[in-house]
């Protein structure tokens, strides 16, 4: 059964509930979140800067934020909750929707509760409404425990299975109310359904105009599971940044006919194909517009341009290495992209090797 969009989130500091996303589990998702993910994992922003943007969020209408333990971020949004509780802009944890991710380094059996247990102290929380599996590999740990560096020598094929049940532990426990997954390829969802007691409740991805998702949302819906859109304006000004979506004539083009940015044109694309999405503003202004998506939509004509758009993705080549699981892109997102039409450039950051 494919899920329901009808419900709403309700919040008692929010005068108009925003749309929601029934699951399979847990509450409804708010169709619209706060992404905290930052170029520089919230090393520039640093922590008051991360908890200043989440508290400005909070105060604009935005009650589901997405966080993971490689964002470096966890500590600020629970900063801002906390807050925002003793400061009566929510009126509890239970108003807010959390989604906190496990790292490729505890994607191992007997790593994965003890790994949502950490993000949960940095989160000053019992619990988080969703936990996703960041990505559909696994790393050996580092020698230093937090690193996030990603070593594509150290690259490892993932036990999904084991690293499954340990999610399903995690939402027996009530730690996480719903569970997913990130990244995952309709034959990488195949393959964890076949053997899932507890099917996962949404599935994280890269989505814009020009990463449409078309076949992986159509096997999403089939098998109930939410698609929750990240990077929808293609990750601009970040160094793994996909730049088509901004710099894009036709988006532009659009935008000004319909007197929108052409952030505004892309979060509501997503938004009408039934999807979640996460959009990042730590700028006042940008947040308040990103949430502007409600009232208007996109013409028939509008849609049939970005249908048109060429296919690519940012985060295309992330984790393919001559040494790990998966040796090219294809392999890695199983041939459900097109080959050759990225512009992503890994981030150093983010990576040792070359």
């Amino acid at each position: 059964m494919a899920p329901s969009h009808c419900d709403t989130f309700q919040s008692n500091a929010v005068p108009v509930a925003m749309p929601a996303a029934a699951l399979g589990l847990g509450k409804p998702m708010p169709r619209l979140g706060f992404g905290t993910a930052s170029a520089t994992l919230g090393q520039a922003e640093g922590r008051a800067g991360v908890t200043q943007a989440v508290l400005h969020a909070l105060d604009a209408g935005y009650r589901h934020f997405d966080t993971a333990s490689s964002y470096n971020t966890e500590a600020a949004v629970g900063d801002a909750v906390a807050q925002a509780l003793r400061a009566g802009k929510i009126a509890s944890r239970d108003d807010l929707y959390i989604t906190t991710k496990l790292w490729i380094a505890d994607a191992h059996p007997r790593r994965v509760l003890p790994a949502l247990q950490k993000s949960l102290r940095n989160l000053g929380m019992e619990y988080v409404d969703m936990y996703l599996i960041h990505f559909p590999v696994s790393m050996r740990p580092p020698a230093v425990e937090g690193a996030i560096m990603v070593v594509k020598d150290d690259l490892v094929e993932m036990d999904m299975k084991g690293v499954w049940e340990e999610m399903e532990e995690c939402h027996r426990r009530g730690l996480a109310r719903a569970i997913g997954v990130s990244n995952f390829t309709c034959k990488k969802l195949e393959y964890l359904l076949s053997f899932a007691k507890i099917p996962p409740a949404a599935n994280q991805v890269e989505m814009h105009p020009y990463c449409r998702q078309n076949k992986l949302r159509a096997f999403c819906r089939d098998k109930g599971i939410q698609l929750c859109a990240y990077s929808p304006l293609g990750g601009k000004r970040a160094r793994w940044a996909n730049n088509s979506v901004m710099d894009s004539p036709i988006l532009e083009q659009i935008a000004h006919e319909k007197g929108k940015t052409v952030a505004q044109v892309c979060i509501r694309w997503v938004y009408e194909q039934e999807d979640c999405v996460i959009a990042k503003g730590f700028n006042e202004q940008r947040m308040q517009e990103n949430l502007e998506i409600f009232g208007w939509e996109l013409t028939d004509d509008d849609r049939r341009r970005i249908s048109a758009l060429p296919e690519s993705r940012g985060t295309y080549n992330f984790f393919v290495h001559e040494s790990g699981p998966y040796k090219t892109a294809e392999e890695f997102w199983d041939g459900e992209i097109v080959a050759g039409q990225s512009t992503y450039q890994i981030a150093a950051c983010l990576d040792s090797t070359n």
